[in-house]
């Protein structure tokens, strides 16, 4: 297997789609649930192809640009789960095929191969959240982008101008997807001045470049006036409500003490073994400054997951595929190619067995609830973290990341938070309001008006009075 991936043959790509699919197969044997990110990315693209804008009808923090694809997806396909993880394998495939192609191109290693190939298509493996259409997954391949231009200005007598500009519109593009990857703006800082040695001229063009996707995204939603709900829910959401811990910061360092084991093995091992070229010393600064700087996108983002760090993969793979071409012993060569190839997946695996038997994977995905069965078909909107009620039942009014939309549901003392919550319910009027944390027994108190149309049938759950002729 190792030397069949050392041959530089476009029609390896073969063997790499048969990897993928037998590493995915224990995931599908496990029958892993529809997770929860997973429900509320398929509900906003629900709800936007009914016409409703982002940020401004829809609450919550996901990416402008990823939002877009969930939109397209719902509009061609429904609420459609096989169609989510269809584009994401393909996304998948695409990040692994340029990331080898990207080494060969401006060559990383002495040898060309598909072994950056093959590492990556195993570290995809790490979590099954990884397998999922994320706007983490999609904003890394901008992020991948990116980085191949700024191993394009490793080489000398390259024409910097465009690939400057392309390194910072991609990070830029990158951000519209998942903002936690705004970190690529230090990075680029850093290694544009440390590394590739920006004058102020190519300083200033990379951060235009930088700048304009967000520029672009911030002046529709000026122009549709919702530039202030832009800010607050998906720029600033961070600061201003609680994460989702869908699991721990130990159940992150346990997936990744492995690959990162790999990975310092592989740096020392090339730094021992290797004398490299000087476009292979920058690519080797490059690679370590931005997986320094990726780590931050986990302390970034909203929801605590592993697929937060799936922006870390390119440069793990990059560290962990020296070891498979610059270590010449056999024996240890093949101990660290069926450990690495065979470890990695098990971890993922394990965990992932052990988050069943705990139960504890219900933190992250729905349950196969029979509370949930009574609300089929029907419109709800669920104000409190239990979001499995909307698994076969259709979310009104804008309310759905319900920590992001109290800070208007619980604004009390504001009287345009009041008036536009009541017109959101007066308007849409869901079928069912599951009230789980009393914010709408609240509601009643403080907008009399919301009595005449509701009716407490159970505890917190709140029903539609018939409308009378």
């Amino acid at each position: 297997m190792l030397s069949f991936f050392k041959v530089n043959d476009p029609f390896r790509i073969i063997g790499i789609i048969l990897l993928i699919g037998v590493l995915r197969l224990p995931y599908i044997l496990m029958d892993i649930p529809l997770l929860a990110p997973e429900l509320m990315w398929m509900l906003t693209g629900e709800r936007m192809s009914a016409g409703h804008n982002m940020y401004v009808e829809i609450i919550d923090d996901n990416g402008p640009y990823s939002v877009g694809i969930y939109w397209l997806l719902d509009s061609l396909f429904g609420r459609s789960l096989l169609a989510y993880q269809v584009l994401a394998g393909m996304v998948m495939l695409f990040q692994i095929m340029y990331v080898n192609h990207l080494f060969i191109k401006y060559r990383s290693f002495d040898d060309n191969t598909y072994l950056p190939a093959m590492v990556m298509a195993v570290l995809f493996h790490l979590s099954f959240d990884f397998l999922t259409l994320s706007p983490a997954l999609l904003g890394t391949t901008f992020v991948i982008l990116s980085l191949g231009r700024l191993f394009s200005l490793t080489l000398l007598n390259q024409d910097s101008t465009e690939s400057v500009l392309m390194v910072g519109i991609f990070g830029g593009i990158a951000v519209c997807f998942h903002l936690p990857l705004v970190f690529f703006l230090p990075f680029l800082i850093v290694t544009g001045i440390i590394v590739s040695g920006f004058n102020f001229h190519q300083l200033i063009l990379s951060l235009v470049g930088y700048l304009q996707p967000i520029a672009l995204v911030s002046l529709y939603y000026f122009w549709i006036d919702g530039l202030q709900d832009f800010i607050l829910e998906f720029i600033f959401a961070t600061r201003i409500i609680d994460t989702y811990q869908y699991v721990s910061y130990w159940d992150i360092l346990i997936l990744f003490i492995v690959p990162i084991g790999f990975a310092l093995s592989g740096f020392f091992m090339s730094s021992v073994l290797q004398r490299h070229t000087v476009n292979q010393q920058k690519q080797q600064q490059i690679m370590l400054i931005f997986l320094l700087f990726a780590i931050l996108a986990l302390f970034l983002a909203n929801r605590k997951n592993p697929y937060q760090l799936v922006v870390l993969l390119p440069g793990l793979t990059y560290f962990i595929t020296q070891i498979f071409i610059y270590v010449e012993k056999k024996v240890v060569l093949k101990s660290f190619f069926y450990g690495f190839v065979i470890i990695v997946p098990l971890v993922g695996y394990a965990w992932t067995l052990y988050k069943f038997n705990t139960e504890s994977i219900y933190t992250y995905a729905i349950n196969a609830n029979k509370k949930y069965d009574y609300f089929n078909g029907k419109s709800i909107v669920v104000l409190g973290s239990d979001i499995g009620y909307y698994k076969d039942a259709n979310l009104v009014t804008p309310f759905l990341n319900f920590n992001l939309s109290k800070r208007i549901l619980a604004d009390f003392e504001d009287y345009n938070d009041m008036t536009n919550t009541y017109l959101q319910f007066s308007n849409e009027k869901p079928q069912y309001i599951i009230d789980e944390e009393g914010v709408f027994r609240s509601l009643l108190i403080r907008i009399p008006a919301l009595e005449a149309l509701y009716i407490e049938e159970n505890e917190g759950i709140y029903k539609l009075r018939a409308t009378k002729n």
